[in-house]
């Protein structure tokens, strides 16, 4: 995984993307939190891998029966996306990452057999907002008869252009170069200065995974 000692990106599920930014520096083997040994700030550690995560209200999907009903008696299926989980390597120039995630539904009958299909949809985001790629994948639940409960796995990749997600050298050269205490600029955050933010948020990237909702749907979910 691609890191150097300099800020910590986080992102926040419901607003697709923050800044987090620390000032850090390299010290050998010192682990995140840590004080650098020279005293001239806190490690941290800057990852090229996109941040993983489940958009707020895209984790969750209702199928009413009738469709336009929405009186609770006419939930057929609830179904949540959970246990996301991702790996991220760099193969050449490119950094790949596969997630996996679990879907688990409860229906309202449990008579029968029955499949439901389900659409996921994952996406990569840069710089908070810019859609880069999405694709949509269907989940196949199987209810047993008899059964109220059912769940399935799922999995996507993405492919980033590690070039891409990574900040230029003169960038890096202002985050992490050493500032002593009496220095004319000792105090001044050199992420504060709006062509650093820039280029932060311009190398950083988010892969999002989520069911590929309705209009009716997420409007369900933003409300209920």
């Amino acid at each position: 995984m691609e890191g150097f000692g300099a800020i910590v990106r986080i992102a926040a599920a419901s607003r697709f993307a923050a800044l987090g930014i620390v000032l850090a520096l390299v010290a050998g083997c010192a682990k995140r939190g840590d004080i650098d040994a020279s005293g001239q700030g806190i490690i941290q550690f800057r990852t090229s891998c996109p941040v993983v995560g489940v958009p707020a209200h895209t984790g969750d999907m209702t199928i009413f029966d009738p469709p336009a009903n929405r009186d609770a008696a006419a939930v057929d299926v609830v179904a949540n996306l959970t246990d996301v989980r991702s790996t991220c390597v760099t193969q050449g120039d490119q950094i790949q990452t596969q997630v996996t995630y679990t879907v688990n539904a409860l229906r309202r009958d449990g008579t029968g057999a029955r499949e439901v299909i389900l659409p996921v949809f994952t996406t990569v985001v840069r710089g908070g907002t810019n859609v880069v790629a999405k694709r949509i994948a269907s989940v196949r639940l199987s209810f047993a008869d008899g059964s109220l409960r059912a769940h399935a796995t799922g999995s996507a990749s993405s492919s980033i252009d590690r070039a891409q997600a990574t900040l230029p050298d003169d960038i890096q050269r202002r985050i992490t170069r050493p500032r002593k205490s009496g220095d004319a600029d000792a105090a001044l955050d050199p992420l504060a200065q709006p062509e650093v933010r820039a280029a932060i948020q311009r190398t950083s990237f988010e892969l999002l995974v989520g069911f590929n909702l309705t209009s009716d749907q997420l409007r369900y979910n933003i409300t209920r």
